[in-house]
C-alpha cells in the first residue's frame, strides 16, 4: 500500500505506513523501512547501479513479456456462472422465455398485445446483452429465500421497471400501472450490467449469502473490498496523532477546512488557515505531510452488501483480500469488478421487513391471517393515519421534514405517496420549492407546460419535473432521443458531465426542430432537465419503497398493537429509538407493561390490550440468559422469589450482572417490589443458586424438595428502598431511558 514515488517523500509514508498498521512510530513492534531508497528509480539509475551485471537489466524485459496478464475492461462481456437448465432447455434464453411468459399470465387476467410486445422487447434486450443467466440466476435467489420464510422487498432502485423482473416474481411492482421505464433499469446503449439490488429481512439475510455459496461454491463466491480514503480533515487528524502535536491543536486545524475541500484548496481559500500554519514550524510539517497522505488508501473493509459470483474459481479472475478477522474479498473494488464483467449482486438487509414479517405472525397467533402484499393500496383508515402524519415507526416517513409533507400535500392515493418519496430530497424540485408542488397539487395555484409534448409526461406531478424517468421521457418525446440515449444523457446531466451535456444539448435541440419545436423553446427545456436529471428521483425506486412504506402505515393503522411490538422489538439495541417508539405507543393509547420475570418473552409481546416489555431490551442482558428464564419458567410454577429464580435456573448462563439489570429495571416488581432488598441479598440468592445445582448435578435434590425457603436459609438482607430518584436513575441505566416516571414529574 505505501508508494514511494520520490526519495523525499519517504516520511509521509512511513507516517502512512503506522496509520495502515495502527502503531505508533515509536513502537518496537511496528514494521518500518530502514532506508531511504524504496522509490521507483530511472532507467539511467537502473543502468548505473547494475552497470557490472547488464545482463540483469535485459532479463527485466526477459521477465516482462513472459509475465503478459491481459485483463479485459468490457463490462458487457459477464463472466456468469452457469445456470442448471431443467431438461428440455438448451439455453438459458428459451428457459427464460418461459418462465417470463408463464409469470405473465399469472400477474395480468388478460395479457394484451401491449403487454406482450413490451416483454417481448424486454426479452429481446437481455438476450441480445448476454444477460438471461444473470435473470435465471437472481430469480432463483428470489425464490430460494421465498420458500425459506425470508421476506424480500418489492424492489430497490431501477429494477422496478422491468416487466420481466415482474413477471419472474423478481420484484413486486407492476411497471405497466406505474408507467416505469424498462431503459432506466438496462438498455444496450448504456453498455452496463443491469443492477439487481435486492433487500432481504435483516436477520436473514446471512441465510441468503449461505444458500449462494452453497450453491455457487465456496471458491467462487466473495464478498467485495472497499478502501477507506485520507480525507483533508481526517488525514490532519491522524498524521498529527502520529507526530503527537496535541489534539485541541490538530482538531482546530482540521476544522478549519470546509467539508468538501483538499488542503491546498483550503490553505487558498481560508486565511485564517494559511495564518495559524505559518505561525508555528510544527503545523506547516503537520500540513505538508497530510498534503502527501490525502486520498492515499487508510484501510481497506468490506462492502455491507455487495456479494460477487464467478463461473469457476474466483482466483481466475480477481485477487482475493483476506482481513485480520479471516473475512475473504476480492482485492478489486466495485467499479473495477464492474469493468471487467464479473457479476456483482448487492444483498441488503432491510430491518422494516423483518418489523412486517414479524407483525404478520403476531397477527397469525392472534387467528388474523393477512397476506402483505394483498392488502387493498386505497384503505382510508391508512391515508389518514398519512394526512395526520402519524408516522412513527413508519417505513422512510418518520422525520420532521417528511411529516411536514405529508401535512401539507395530505396523501389520499398511492400515486401520492410515490411522489412524497420524491420531494424529500435536496433540492429535487430546482427552481421550485415544496410548497409550490404541494398547492399545484390542491388547485391553489394554476398548473402549467413550457410546451403543449410536456403535458402528457408532467401530468401526474403538476407540471413540475419529479422524477429521472421524467427527464428521460422529456428527451424523447421532445427531441426524438431513444429511451437509451435518453439515459446516457440523464446520467451526463446528473454527472455534470459538460463535454457530453454540450454535444448532446446541439442534437436535442436538432431533435426538437425536426419535431416542430423553435429552438428557443428546446434550449429552454433542455436547461430546465439539467437540475432535475441530477436532484429529481428513480421513480421505480420510490414506488417500490413507497409500497413498504404504505405496508408499514397499514399496518400501524390496522393492527397498532402487533405493528408496535414488532417495531419495539426491531430497536432493541437502539434505547433513543425505543425510547421514542414507547412515547409513541402511549400517545396511541397503548400501555407498555412493564419487564417481567414471569410474563416477558425476548422480544416485546401483545398482552392484554398492551404491549409486554421485552426482556431483550434490558441492558447486559443477552439472548441466552432470557431464555434459560424462559425455559425454566415453562417448566414449572411462576418464579416466587429471587432464590426461587436463582435455585431454578443456570447462573452461568443468566448470570449476576444480568439479574442485576433485571431488578434495576422492575423485571422482580410483581415477585418482590423491594428493589433494594433484592438487589443488596443477590449474592445470598446466588450462593443458594449455586449449591442447590451442585446438589441436583449429585442427584440429592429430593432431599430438600419440602424444605421450605426459611429453612434452606433463603432470607433477604432487607434495606431501605431506593428513593424515587434512586428508582429512575437505575432504570435509565438498565433501559437506557426512564421507566416508570421521569425526574422532572413532580415540577
Amino acid at each position: 500500500d505505501c508508494h514511494y514515488l520520490h526519495r523525499e517523500d519517504a516520511e509521509a509514508h512511513d507516517i502512512l505506513l503506522c496509520l495502515q498498521t495502527g502503531k505508533d512510530r515509536d513502537d518496537p513492534k511496528r514494521l518500518r523501512f530502514r532506508t531511504d531508497q524504496l522509490y521507483l528509480r530511472s532507467p539511467q539509475e537502473m543502468k548505473e547501479l547494475f552497470r557490472d551485471q547488464p545482463e540483469a537489466i535485459r532479463n527485466t524485459i526477459l521477465i516482462a513479456e513472459r509475465c503478459n496478464l491481459q485483463l479485459e475492461l468490457n463490462p458487457t462481456n459477464v463472466h456468469l456462472p452457469d445456470y442448471p437448465l431443467p431438461e428440455g432447455y438448451e439455453n438459458p434464453k428459451e428457459y427464460l422465455r418461459y418462465l417470463a411468459n408463464r409469470g405473465l399470465a399469472q400477474k395480468y387476467p388478460k395479457v394484451t398485445p401491449a403487454i406482450e410486445e413490451r416483454l417481448g422487447y424486454e426479452l429481446e434486450t437481455i438476450e441480445k446483452m448476454g444477460f438471461s443467466g444473470y435473470f435465471l440466476i437472481i430469480k432463483d435467489i428470489v425464490d430460494t429465500a421465498k420458500a425459506q420464510g425470508i421476506p424480500v422487498g418489492p424492489g430497490r432502485g431501477s429494477d422496478s421497471g422491468s416487466l420481466v423482473a415482474y413477471a419472474l416474481g423478481i420484484t413486486g411492482i407492476d411497471p405497466l400501472k406505474y408507467d416505469l421505464i424498462f431503459e432506466r433499469f438496462l438498455n444496450p446503449e448504456r453498455v452496463s450490467m443491469p443492477d439487481f439490488d435486492i433487500d432481504f429481512g435483516d436477520t436473514k439475510r446471512d441465510r441468503v449469502i449461505e444458500y449462494t455459496v452453497k450453491k455457487y461454491g465456496k471458491e467462487s463466491v466473495s464478498q467485495i473490498i472497499t478502501f477507506g480514503t485520507m480525507a483533508a480533515r481526517a488525514a490532519i487528524r491522524d498524521v498529527g496523532r502520529v507526530l503527537k502535536i496535541p489534539y485541541s491543536d490538530v482538531d482546530r486545524i482540521a476544522k478549519l477546512i470546509p467539508f468538501g475541500s483538499t488542503i491546498k484548496e483550503a490553505m487558498d481559500s481560508v486565511v485564517e488557515l494559511r495564518a495559524l500554519i505559518e505561525s508555528e514550524e510544527r503545523y506547516a510539517r503537520l500540513i505538508e505531510i497530510s498534503k502527501k497522505v490525502e486520498g492515499l488508501a487508510r484501510h481497506a473493509s468490506t462492502h455491507a452488501a455487495g456479494l460477487v459470483i464467478a463461473p469457476g474459481a474466483l482466483t481466475e479472475y480477481v485477487p482475493l483480500f483476506k482481513s485480520p478477522d479471516d473475512l475473504v474479498s476480492t482485492q478489486y473494488a466495485m467499479e473495477s469488478l464492474e469493468d471487467l464483467g464479473i457479476l456483482k449482486v448487492d444483498f441488503l438487509g432491510l430491518r422494516t421487513l423483518t418489523v412486517i414479517q414479524e407483525t404478520v405472525q403476531l397477527l397469525r397467533g392472534d387467528a388474523i391471517d393477512l397476506d402483505i402484499e394483498k392488502v387493498p393500496l386505497d384503505d382510508r383508515k391508512t391515508f389518514n393515519l398519512l394526512e395526520r402524519a402519524e408516522t412513527v415507526g413508519v417505513f422512510q416517513l418518520e422525520s420532521a421534514g417528511m411529516r411536514d409533507i405529508l401535512k401539507k400535500l395530505r396523501p389520499s392515493v398511492f400515486e401520492d405517496l410515490i411522489a412524497v418519496l420524491s420531494l424529500f430530497r435536496p433540492g429535487p424540485l430546482g427552481g421550485l420549492d415544496r410548497n409550490e408542488f404541494i398547492s399545484r397539487r390542491h388547485g391553489k395555484k394554476k398548473v402549467t407546460y413550457d410546451h403543449p409534448k410536456l403535458e402528457p409526461i408532467l401530468r401526474d406531478t403538476y407540471g413540475v419535473i419529479l422524477y429521472q424517468d421524467q427527464v428521460m421521457k422529456i428527451a424523447s418525446a421532445i427531441a426524438g432521443f431513444s429511451l437509451g440515449e435518453a439515459d446516457i444523457l440523464r446520467r451526463a446531466m446528473g454527472k455534470k458531465k459538460l463535454e457530453v451535456m454540450d454535444e448532446k444539448r446541439i442534437a436535442f435541440v436538432e431533435g426538437a426542430k425536426k419535431r416542430g419545436v423553435d429552438e428557443g423553446s428546446a434550449q429552454k427545456i433542455f436547461d430546465l432537465m439539467v437540475p432535475f436529471a441530477g436532484y429529481g428521483f428513480n421513480k421505480s425506486h420510490s414506488t417500490a419503497y413507497a409500497l413498504i412504506s404504505y405496508w408499514t402505515a397499514y399496518l400501524k393503522a390496522n393492527h397498532p398493537i402487533q405493528f408496535m411490538a414488532s417495531s419495539l422489538t426491531s430497536e432493541m439495541g437502539d434505547s433513543d429509538k425505543l425510547n421514542l417508539l414507547v412515547a409513541e405507543a402511549k400517545r396511541m393509547g397503548i400501555r407498555i407493561l412493564p419487564p417481567d420475570i414471569n410474563k416477558s418473552h425476548y422480544s416485546f409481546s401483545p398482552e392484554d390490550g398492551g404491549i409486554r416489555f421485552g426482556l431483550g431490551a434490558v441492558k447486559n442482558v443477552g439472548r441466552g440468559a432470557v431464555e434459560e428464564i424462559v425455559r425454566a419458567r415453562k417448566g414449572g410454577e411462576p418464579f416466587q422469589s429471587l432464590f426461587d429464580l436463582a435455585r431454578r435456573i443456570d447462573l452461568r448462563t443468566a448470570n449476576k450482572r444480568a439479574i442485576e439489570s433485571l431488578i434495576k429495571a422492575g423485571a422482580f416488581d410483581s415477585v418482590d417490589p423491594r428493589r433494594a432488598t433484592l438487589f443488596t441479598s443477590l449474592d445470598r440468592a446466588f450462593e443458594k443458586g449455586i449449591a442447590a445445582r451442585r446438589e441436583r448435578e449429585k442427584k440429592q435434590a429430593s432431599l430438600f424438595g419440602a424444605l421450605s425457603a426459611e429453612d434452606l436459609g433463603e432470607q433477604y438482607l432487607v434495606v431501605d428502598d431506593w428513593s424515587l430518584e434512586e428508582v429512575l436513575s437505575y432504570e435509565k441505566e438498565a433501559l437506557g431511558f426512564y421507566f416508570s416516571g421521569h425526574p422532572l414529574d413532580r415540577f
